[in-house]
């Protein structure tokens, strides 16, 4: 995505899934001023809500990880009207906003009654089901993040969560390559990769998903704006010039080769969906045994005299 704010790039990965540190941080801390959550994060909630019902697990505890900008903390009580409803935020920025706000709204919904605040995870005691909606694309370890999730969970238990995937924006990527401004938004991990790194982390029968959305708009303001409203371009290879007028209205001049046969611009988004279950540990066993020698004729004397 672009952000014609965000801070220039502090580090470069290795990986193309790598994303820009300090710009998630600078971002955390604009999105934490407004006054409701991304707009786009709201559908995918109600999008992946409609898919509890599959799920005849009802939690006792849930989780909903990064759930400040993830506008699922009303979906998730009418789901489990009865279960103890917890919440973790990792940035510490919108974390206190949350806690502390006491302006009605959405801030108030999230602290609703029976809710109550994880301070780190993994979480104790475990929980049924960590619900996370459109965070995981915007993890700095995503190996890491889902080995917390998977200690937070209680055996049996499940998770379920939601996120970019790799097409997201991508008219932007040629249009970006021919102005030599870098990456439009990071690699995102791809549904494939997510779903191995799942299996990795220790779950079960993990179920990946997709959907395509094309999203139109009627100028280059217009949509801009909803896109500094998602966030921002945190890939370490963005454009890292400064950027004036004369670049912001080269954007919006690049913007305009968008607009399709209906005359509105139009760009896609791939949402990734996902869940899986934290099954009861297996016991391994070696592929191979060493015994010494004197081990073996220790026990077969010990066969051959009774003992």
């Amino acid at each position: 995505m672009s952000d014609p704010a965000a801070p220039p790039t502090s580090n470069k990965g290795p990986r193309p899934q790598d994303i820009d540190d300090a710009a998630l941080r600078h971002q955390a801390r604009r999105l934490a001023r407004a006054e409701q959550p991304p707009w786009l994060h709201a559908e995918v909630a109600r999008r992946m809500a409609e898919r509890l019902p599959l799920i005849k697990l009802q939690p006792a505890r849930v989780l909903d990880a990064a759930p400040v900008l993830g506008a699922s903390a009303e979906l998730l009580r009418q789901a489990y009207p009865k279960a103890e409803l917890l919440w973790h935020e990792a940035d510490a920025v919108l974390a206190d906003r949350a806690a502390q706000d006491r302006s009605p709204g959405w801030w108030q919904k999230l602290r609703g009654a029976g809710s109550g605040r994880v301070n780190s995870l993994p979480a104790r005691p475990e929980v049924e089901l960590l619900w996370s909606n459109m965070a995981l694309h915007a993890a700095s370890d995503l190996p890491g993040l889902l080995a917390q999730w998977q200690a937070s969970i209680a055996v049996g238990g499940f998770m379920m969560f939601s996120c970019l995937g790799p097409d997201s924006f991508v008219e932007l990527r040629p249009l970006f390559a021919r102005a030599g401004w870098g990456r439009p938004a990071p690699d995102w991990w791809d549904m494939h990769d997510i779903g191995d790194l799942v299996l990795k982390a220790g779950f079960a029968d993990p179920v990946m998903d997709q959907e395509r959305l094309r999203l139109t708009w009627a100028s280059p303001e217009s949509l801009l704006a909803d896109l500094r409203a998602l966030g921002g371009n945190l890939a370490p290879s963005r454009f890292a010039g400064l950027r004036g007028r004369a670049w912001q209205a080269a954007l919006r001049h690049a913007l305009e080769g968008l607009r399709g046969p209906d005359g509105r611009l139009g760009l896609t988004l791939e949402l990734v969906f996902g869940h899986a279950f934290k099954a009861a540990p297996r016991l391994t066993m070696a592929a191979e045994t060493h015994v010494s020698v004197d081990a073996m004729r220790a026990s077969l004397k010990k066969g051959r005299s009774g003992g």
